[in-house]
This record gives structure tokens, sequence and C-alpha cells, in this order.
């Protein structure tokens, strides 16, 4: 059995302001190079790591070809959502969104909490377990959403869209470290969300990996110079192995990222690093999501569980009226 690992893809409709090159059209040229990959290398499914979409709600103009592109890789998708894939950080929105739409029509299976997906070829049994992304997730018990207590198969893959690192990150974003989740049963611990990925991490037979984002969407050195790659999940010999297959269609970053944006980018940067400890100071805040300034004021002040559940749909409802024009009634 052979699978393909991408996450990461950002479908959307224009091209990011420090592209130089036409997104859209270098973007449906990696997914033909997957097309390509999968045919060559024999490949019998492709999980994908969540953020699908840009936004949860494009246009069908804006799918269409993208849709076209992913049926003419002939296997089945299984993925998790991102959080650009729902509303308000909130997966229970996914029945309203795009990816959730694909879902229905069989596109895409999601691979849901709690809902373990059982591949089988000639013999081999594969688990293959997924966790959304959700407004809690890299702020509660990383045990909850990391860590596979069970694995029913010959090996195990567990997805995640979340921050997991391979170490201690910056202070107020919220992040997990993969020492963190060393228990888990799973033998292949796959992330996406964070774009620059990180070298796979190797402790006692278990295998923790971010390969990086699909698409490059800043100027950030680190993001320039990468090339976006996919991973093949090799078990033909009942073992598993992993092969990094970097994209030729990629341009390299000096050719398809505008480099005379950098210093802008970098005063903008400052700008707002000094404008969010402002924010910081004034409401001795530590982080700057919303969902975790919530948390922060429910701490403070006392305020009940279901409060703040009330609060996040609330947000999340906000976030779905302005992606689709209504009104707040």
């Amino acid at each position: 059995m052979k699978l393909l690992y991408l996450t990461d893809t950002h479908i959307r409709a224009s091209s990011p302001q420090n592209r130089t090159d036409d997104f859209v059209e270098t973007l449906k040229n990696k997914f033909r190079e997957v097309n390509e990959i999968v045919r060559r290398e024999q490949v019998d499914a492709i999980l994908h790591g969540g953020d699908f979409f840009d936004i949860p709600s494009p246009s069908l103009a804006v799918c269409a070809d993208f849709i076209a592109l992913m049926r003419g890789a002939g296997v089945p998708i299984y993925g998790i959502a991102g959080n650009h894939d729902v509303f308000g950080h909130n997966p229970d929105t996914l029945p309203r969104t795009m990816l959730g739409f694909m879902d229905r029509i069989g596109l895409v299976q999601l691979i849901h909490p709690g809902e373990p997906l059982i591949l089988e070829q000639n013999g081999l049994k594969v688990q293959v377990t997924g966790q959304h992304y959700h407004y809690d997730l890299d702020r509660r018990d990383p045990r909850l959403d990391y860590v596979i207590d069970e694995v029913n198969a010959d090996i195990g893959i567990h997805l995640v869209h979340g921050m997991l690192m391979d170490r201690a990150f910056i202070e107020g974003v919220a992040h997990t470290r993969v020492d963190q989740i060393l228990g888990t049963k799973a033998d292949l611990t796959l992330c996406g969300h964070n774009h620059m990925g990180w070298q796979e991490v190797r402790h006692e037979g278990k295998i923790f990996y971010n390969p990086g984002g699909f698409v490059r969407l800043s100027n950030h050195p680190a993001d320039a110079g990468r090339t976006p790659q996919v991973l093949i999940l090799d078990m033909t010999s009942g073992e598993l192995v992993i092969k990094k297959v970097k994209l030729t269609t990629a341009p390299p970053g000096d050719e398809c990222l505008d480099r005379t944006k950098n210093e802008e980018a970098a005063f903008t940067q400052q700008r707002l690093a000094d404008f969010v400890q402002g924010i910081k100071a004034a409401g001795e805040y530590k982080v700057i999501d919303i969902g975790a300034i919530i948390d922060e004021i429910a701490s403070r002040d006392g305020l009940q569980p279901e409060v703040r559940e009330e609060a996040m749909k609330r947000i999340a409802s906000a976030q779905e009226r302005l992606s689709t024009g209504e009104s707040a009634s």
C-alpha cells in the first residue's frame, strides 16, 4: 500500500500580494504534478492535512477547476479540516462549507475524531485517524488531540491540523511540542498548519513530521528558501518507509516571490509587533488569537464554560454571515 500526503493547499481565486507569478495557475500545475506522482508511484490514496481552501466558502467558479483536478487523481482522497476550511475555528460549521460539501458528494472523505479509517490491502491493515482544527487545539491538554491510545491495525497514522513543533516556539503562540505527545500509539503523526515545516522527529519507532505547506504565501526567508514537497508513505514491504518528493512545478522562491517587498514586510511586521505589544500591555494579554483572548477573559472573570462556548459559536456565526453577505438579525 502506498499513500501520498500533502497539506495546506489553500485553494484561492487570486495571487497573494507578494507573488510575482500567476499563483492560481502555479497551484493548478502542482495539482497536475501530484496526479502524475500518483500514477508513477502507483499510489492507492491521498491524505490531506487540512486547509484545502483559503476561505471556508469559496465560489464555485474558484473551485470548479480544482475539483476536476482532484478527481483526476483517480484515487480516494481522505483528509481533515484546517482553520481556513471552517468558520470561527469551529468544525461544527463544516456542513456549511465547501469542504463539507465535497465530503457529502464523495469527492473527499473527511476523517472525524473518534472515527478511524481502516485501509486494507494484501493483508496489511492501516488505521488513519484525524483531528480537525478547532479553537482549543494547542491550548488544552495535547493528549486529547495528538495522542492515539489504540491502534487496531498493523500501522497507525494520525493527522492533525495543529501547531505541532519539534521544539519550543514563540511565546504567546499556542503550540504543542513533540516531547509532550510521545505516548501516542500512532506510528506516524503528520501535521500541517505551520507552512515552514520541520525535520522529522523519530522516537522509539514513532515518527512525527510536518513536511511544510503545499504553497508559499509569505515573504519569510524560510518560506522563500524551501521547495514544497509531498510525501509517499510506502508500506508495500509491511514496514513504513517515507519518501520525500519535491515538486518540480514549484518555482524557486526568488522567481515567484517579490523580494522588493521584504523591507516593507519587515517594517510592517515591526509596526504590527509594536501594536500587538500595546494591546498586550493594555489588557495584560499574553496572546492575540481571538479564541485565546476569550479564554483569558473567561478565566480572569470567572465565566462559566457555557458562556465561553456561546461566545465562540457567535464568532463563527458572524464570520459565516460576513462571508455570505447576510445581515445579522
